[in-house]
């Protein structure tokens, strides 16, 4: 018998086993695929490490304004998807290692619930069964598909996991959807030289973002050459053409050597047997703030709650799952929930926007200034404006901050950890900020309040 099984070994379930192996909890983690799940393999790690590849050869290309000039510059993809794959073995090795430190048992395989009751859960693999007094489930999400005619069996539509295992760029991209996962794709092919389309049903890319960052960024891609198509709705896929209707109601079309389906995610709810277990289901597992389902002894986390779907959003709550059943006093919060997109430049967000602000009746003072407020952000971002923005309460407390512009990703914690601890405008103006450094724009944006 186990004190914990846990279905899934990506951001929620490798994080939550260390946990609980570590505190003397005897775990069983069941993966079907890799340890890292699609964040480390077929995401979040994977896509970073190819556009740190783009973003070098952006430097190269674009040297001559630093005063650095280079000749035959080139990229070579395939050798940019061999380091990809590297990358990914290495880390993926590294939670391997992880998990047997913490005596972890990992199985590899499809675990199936066959049973459950409020004394211990029964869970079959291969041949094997195993019981657990708790379970834990992290089964995550899977790319979303509409319905769209020829969008299935169909080779030139690729979702993000087909699209990180090319070996070759492609010679032109359509994107479906200006999400993140959509726009980083055509950063990094934009930066490539690949003609890129992009195609969005909502009136701005990047829905639920800061709208004047989102209006930014697009211009900045707009004028490299990416084509975006709003407020469009994609009717059919005729082989390698994309077929939709723009805001007039005019039928248009665009051809691409690849079609990326890029229009959001779906938690992963069938295939493993919840349904032999009475937990309630919504549009993903129903969890408490402790991440407790329905069934006092079975906890969920991450993609498959249907809430967050970010990685750090599943690690923590990972942690606050194990935290409760070791009688830790811990709950999830979600006002402080880091958003990053990794384009270039890349955009960072936490917290409420304008828009979120004014939808809810939310009072808030505003500080909007260009990132070249910071001393080292004009050094390293020739001919950049960026734009960061922070919201704070009639009283002066954080409720957010938005910025556009490089390195805001590295610093945007910050800012989380003020919105986490309930922290004033006043108390971070007490802060000594390093100089010079990017993140002192933070520290400019407070005097404006």
């Amino acid at each position: 018998m186990y004190d914990l099984a846990i279905l899934g070994g990506g951001p929620a379930g490798y994080v939550a086993a260390e946990n609980a192996g570590a505190k003397g909890m005897k775990t069983i983690l069941f993966e079907k695929r890799e340890l890292g799940g699609v964040c480390l393999n077929e995401g979040c790690i994977p896509t970073k490490t190819l556009l740190y590849s783009a973003k070098m050869y952006d430097h190269a290309t674009g040297g001559k304004k630093y005063g650095i000039t280079a000749e035959n510059v080139a990229f070579e993809y395939k050798k940019m998807a061999d380091r990809k794959t590297k990358v990914v073995r290495k880390l993926v090795a590294g939670i391997k290692l992880k998990m047997e430190h913490n005596n972890v048992e990992v199985v590899k395989g499809e675990a199936f619930i066959v049973a459950g009751n409020a004394e211990a859960v029964t869970i079959k693999c291969g041949e094997e069964t195993y019981s657990a007094s708790r379970l834990l489930i992290c089964t995550g999400s899977e790319a979303f598909v509409p319905p769209i005619p020829g969008a299935r069996d169909n080779d030139a539509v690729l979702t993000n996991r087909e699209m990180l295992a090319l070996t070759q760029a492609p010679e032109s991209l359509v994107v479906i959807g200006g999400g993140v996962i959509g726009m980083e794709f055509a950063s990094l092919y934009n930066s490539l030289g690949v003609p890129v389309t992009v195609i969005e049903m909502l009136p701005e890319i990047l829905g639920g973002l800061d709208k004047e960052i989102s209006e930014m960024l697009r211009g900045i891609y707009a004028k490299r050459g990416v084509r975006f198509n709003l407020r469009c709705k994609v009717t059919a896929i005729e082989g390698n053409k994309v077929c939709f209707t723009d805001a007039e109601g005019n039928e248009q079309s665009v051809e691409g050597d690849k079609i990326l389906m890029s229009v959001g995610r779906r938690p992963t709810l069938d295939g493993f047997g919840l349904e032999n277990i009475p937990v309630e289901v919504d549009r993903g597992i129903k969890v408490n703030e402790y991440m407790q389902t329905t069934m006092p002894n079975v906890y969920a986390a991450g993609d498959v709650t249907g809430f967050s779907l970010l990685a750090h959003t599943a690690s923590r709550e990972g942690e606050v799952a194990v935290n409760h059943m070791l009688g830790i006093d811990d709950r999830m919060a979600y006002n402080a929930i880091p958003g990053i997109v990794y384009t270039n430049p890349e955009v960072s967000s936490v917290g409420i926007t304008e828009e979120q602000a004014e939808a809810q009746g939310i009072e808030y003072r505003l500080s909007k200034l260009p990132m070249t407020y910071a001393g080292r952000f004009v050094a390293e971002n020739e001919g950049q404006t960026g734009l960061c923005k922070i919201l704070a309460s009639p009283d002066g407390k954080v409720l957010g901050v938005h910025m556009l512009g490089n390195a805001s990703s590295e610093f945007v914690c910050a800012a989380c950890m003020a919105i986490t601890n309930g922290l004033t405008v006043t108390d971070l103006r007490r802060t000594v900020f390093p100089h010079p450094t990017v993140c002192e724009i933070l520290k400019e944006g407070l005097f404006e309040l």
